[in-house]
């Protein structure tokens, strides 16, 4: 079948551009003294990312960030040892530098074998502060043959913070989760230590309570310590929209001084935590929360528009700011460029920033943002055991200090998506339940029944009392978790442009009968005579995820049709429905997965799935499958639908077959008139509903971004928030990874 796609948009983050630098026409010199050296400093860096920092001319110094991009950090990657970069960080995200500003408005092709063969203005000739100094982040993978000791040199720091963690009071709603209040405790290379709560201020205490997950910090007095303390930091002195406490202007004791506090004691913070982590919420453990780990990984963006947007959702502050479309390229109209936050805004829209059109930017340069979030505890209480790998294997949970299975009754794509979520493991990528539990502990979890968005499985509907009908068989529920996984998504534009009526003849539909694509009404029609009048529209859906789309079963369980003589790899792919306006069904028609493949691709993307000859059926990464208009089943049978007005709706993998990052972006509904002889869609737009709020924020807020509203919510580090960016002309899609 002929199949082919205009639309190459897929899942929306907040969305800002990269402004384009200015033309510059010199080159770096050469260096005088024939030596050049970079290393990587600041804090927090790994070997392999931190502050970029160049010896030139016997003195080391910094590079600006003004029109730095990704193509100069892959030479300076290079430069260090390593094949190339994965990202980039401007505004001194690894704390300012010392010395000079070598280099400033450096462009590079990205294939230069010098920092030198790039444009810019030149050795030491800068209008920059330290405040802008560039970093990088290189992929941990080293240039063959290349020798460490000839040219990198990482900066040592004696100062520098391991982990900050809080260490709850003395009654201060002990053993729950999160821990809101505490002692600022903070590892260095030598130890624990605390800081003197000399000077300690509001500003200060929001930056603490960001890096923990909390959106805002209480004032409180100063409470001194009892604690022996080894006072590491005398004084801090925060802006407070620093996005970790290593940026704020400190003073250090000396390395093992057990030195006292002048003036008191241990600072102490007390955080207001967001609503899906307020008591309500908590859990009670055994002992405090662990260390939160310094930031670490790719991060590039604009950290203040991320503190922003994080504390608006009501979490902390941005661990990382990614630009270059690095969780995804988004649809729809981009609202924002350039945007200029910094940190301490309500919201994203009090932030300077541009408005700017299609030809301004593209959704490949589409930003996100990673938030840090608190910590909950909630892997302490479940584990899986028996399975090959530790992804995988029989599901144990600890309910009321007992550990035991779970029932697999009823156990679906929904329940296991929770439980490796509070895994730490990520997505699911099956749930199982032939897992022989006959020689383990008793059954102290039944008749579990998710939504899918929940943070734990006793969150989850369940039985009061154990009741599990598959314990006879001696098979408990279990897991095959992953951490990558696929994710659908429909071209909403698409449906909307491509709809239209077609009165088919019955002698052109017995394939179409025969696959159960008609209305049931069609079985009674004078067949060959007659026709059945069709809704019908064309549908790309893209794969946006991080792992390909693959059916469920193998080959050898695929079903043959002989009459489109082709193979159903999945028995329902998509639901399409029409709706009154109560939501009441009044046509619908499924469509099975034939011939799922790579229609087409992003660029630099290849196809990896063509059904033909009995090939392998899937979407890649970066491609979509488009099922034109004109194909058999692509349609609704409305030869019974009076006129009126109606909502048309799709839905994406409806079932849960196969496992995904993100179920909120699989349904799509529009707008729907029909006149009885022609049919109008508009309004179309990604979600799953289709509320009188979302009709008055569309009719009363033209044009803007009116809220933030949280709909979805994955809790674990490095899994997804889903929210919607609500507009006039349709839904736009935000992912932030937590």
């Amino acid at each position: 079948m002929q199949r082919g796609g205009l639309w190459d948009t897929v899942v929306a983050m907040v969305l800002w551009g990269v402004w384009l630098p200015s033309c510059l026409s010199q080159t770096t010199s050469p260096s005088q003294d024939g030596e050049m050296k970079f290393r990587l400093a600041g804090y927090p860096h790994k070997h392999n990312e931190g502050r970029v920092e160049v010896f030139y001319n016997g003195e080391w110094g910094t590079i600006c960030d003004d029109d730095f991009t990704l193509a100069n950090a892959h030479v300076l990657c290079r430069h260090l040892g390593f094949v190339e970069a994965l990202s980039w960080s401007h505004s001194a995200k690894y704390g300012p530098g010392t010395g000079k500003i070598w280099l400033d408005n450096v462009m590079c092709g990205g294939s230069e074998n010098s920092i030198e063969k790039c444009v810019s203005r030149g050795w030491g000739n800068s209008d920059c502060t330290h405040q802008e100094d560039a970093g990088v982040v290189c992929k941990d993978e080293r240039l063959p043959g290349f020798a460490d000791s000839n040219i990198i040199e990482m900066q040592v720091d004696e100062n520098r913070m391991e982990k900050i963690r809080l260490r709850p009071l003395s009654g201060a709603h002990a053993g729950r989760m999160p821990v809101t209040e505490g002692v600022i405790e903070v590892k260095f290379k030598e130890g624990w230590g605390h800081i003197c709560n000399t000077g300690w201020t509001t500003k200060n205490s929001r930056v603490v309570c960001g890096m923990m997950g909390f959106p805002s910090q209480r004032t409180m007095g100063k409470k001194p310590s009892s604690l022996q303390s080894v006072y590491r930091i005398y004084s801090v002195a925060c802006t407070g929209n620093e996005a970790h406490l290593s940026a704020c202007a400190m003073e250090f004791s000396k390395a093992n001084s057990s030195a006292s506090c002048p003036d008191g004691g241990a600072a102490v913070v007390n955080c207001v935590p967001g609503p899906l982590f307020t008591q309500g919420r908590a859990r009670s453990v055994n002992d405090h929360a662990p260390s939160h780990s310094p930031v670490s990984g790719a991060s590039e963006g604009r950290v203040g528009y991320g503190v922003v947007v994080c504390r608006e959702l009501g979490f902390g502050t941005a661990k990382e700011a990614l630009t270059g479309a690095r969780m995804g390229q988004g649809m729809g109209t981009i609202y924002m460029n350039e945007v200029q936050c910094r940190g301490d805004e309500k919201s994203l829209w009090d932030c300077p920033h541009k408005s700017i059109t299609a030809e301004d930017c593209k959704h490949m340069e589409d930003a996100s943002v990673i938030c840090n979030i608190p910590y909950m505890g909630f892997e302490k209480s479940i584990r899986i055991m028996g399975g090959r790998t530790d992804h995988e294997g029989r599901v144990e949970v600890q309910v009321k200090s007992r550990w035991g299975t779970v029932c697999s009754d009823n156990w679906t794509t929904r329940e296991a998506m929770v439980a490796c979520r509070q895994l730490g493991l990520r997505y699911c990528l099956h749930e199982t339940w032939y897992w022989d539990s006959s020689n383990v502990a008793e059954m102290v979890l039944s008749g579990v029944k998710c939504k899918g968005d929940e943070m734990t499985l006793t969150d989850c509907q369940h039985h009061s009392v154990v009741s599990c009908k598959r314990a006879g068989a001696q098979f408990s529920a279990g897991v095959i978790c992953s951490d990558t996984a696929s994710d659908l998504v429909l071209n909403a534009p698409l449906v909307e442009q491509t709809v239209y009526i077609e009165d088919r003849p019955l002698h052109l539909l017995y394939c179409a009968a025969e696959e159960n694509c008609l209305a049931k009404s069609a079985a009674q029609a004078n067949w060959p005579y007659g026709h059945r009048r069709l809704l019908r529209f064309s549908s790309q859906i893209h794969n946006i995820g991080k792992a390909d789309f693959r059916p469920r079963l193998g080959r050898h369980s695929w079903v043959w049709h002989e009459c489109h003589r082709h193979y159903h790899s999945m028995d329902i792919f998509t639901y399409y429905d029409l709706l009154s306006l109560n939501g009441t069904r009044v046509a619908d028609e499924h469509k099975a997965s034939f011939c799922l493949e790579d229609t087409e691709c992003h660029e630099g993307v290849s196809k990896h799935y063509e059904c033909a000859n009995f090939g392998e059926q899937g979407i890649t990464v970066g491609c979509w499958d488009l099922y034109r208009h004109d194909i058999d089943c692509q349609w609704i049978d409305i030869t019974d639908v009076k006129p009126g007005n109606y909502i048309l709706q799709v839905i994406i993998n409806p079932n849960f077959e196969v496992a995904e990052s993100d179920f909120t972006n699989n349904a799509m509904r529009c707008n729907c008139k029909y006149d009885g002889n022609r049919v109008w869609l508009h309004k179309c737009h990604l979600g799953d509903s289709f509320s009188e709020e979302a009709e008055k924020e569309f009719e009363h807020y033209p044009g803007q971004l009116n809220k933030i509203s949280l709909t979805f919510l994955r809790i674990n580090p490095g899994t997804a928030i889903t929210t919607w960016l609500w507009t006039k002309r349709n839904f736009n899609h935000l992912t932030l990874s937590v």
